[in-house]
């Protein structure tokens, strides 16, 4: 399925001032980039739930992540392209792979967040971005992950009237996607989706 005009309209307008954000993004507080060691030191969290520009947002803002990737994960095309995901073809979902500090939060206390950062009860579709890219999923690493997922899917049922369709999977290769998706909104809080869509969200979440 085809981007939503909104999101399209954003992107065309993101590449204009990229080189602009650029130049910007000394000056904004970005989250560590971490080496491959440091990654490996950390717990993994990986999650679908609609734009990956919104909970990328939302998971930087959390006590003990240490860093959030957006990417691509659960598809069949290998090094999809963000053009070739939005078209629903690859199988891929958008994700956000963050890595976090267990010592510091837990990975149900993420799973708590990702339930209040988006609608799982709404199959293919978060808002007005519609398609298998943006549906709701928890890709675990470990068993551990898993029946904590479970239990906390279970759990999350009594906040919603309509079933949770977030599909839980066994984590697959993940795919890092563009640079100009990285660190989306705290490169672009002027741009309209951000505007319109990120903010009203954060402070919902009462998120600075």
């Amino acid at each position: 399925m085809k981007t939503s005009p909104l999101r399209s309209i954003t992107l065309l307008v993101s590449s204009l001032l990229m080189t602009f954000a650029c130049q910007a993004q000394e000056e904004k507080e970005l989250p560590m980039t971490l080496s491959d060691e440091e990654k490996a030191s950390l717990e993994v969290a990986t999650f679908g739930a609609g734009c990956f520009w919104c909970v990328e947002a939302v998971f930087e803002r959390i006590d003990g992540v240490k860093a959030v990737e957006s990417g691509y994960m659960g598809g069949e095309t290998e090094n999809p392209t963000y053009q070739q995901v939005s078209t629903g073809q690859t199988g891929h979902a958008e994700v956000t792979q963050i890595y976090f500090d267990p010592a510091e939060t837990s990975y149900a206390t993420l799973l708590d967040w990702l339930w209040r950062a988006h609608d799982p009860t709404t199959l293919n579709r978060q808002g007005a971005d519609v398609g298998t890219q943006y549906r709701s999923a928890i890709f675990y690493h470990s068993e551990a992950q898993r029946e904590t997922a479970d239990s906390s899917k279970a759990a999350a049922q009594e906040m919603f009237a309509d079933p949770i369709v977030t599909e839980i999977t066994p984590a697959s290769t993940f795919y890092i996607a563009e640079d100009y998706h990285q660190n989306y909104y705290r490169l672009n809080e002027s741009a309209p989706y951000c505007q319109m869509v990120i903010r009203p969200k954060l402070k919902r979440l009462e998120l600075k």
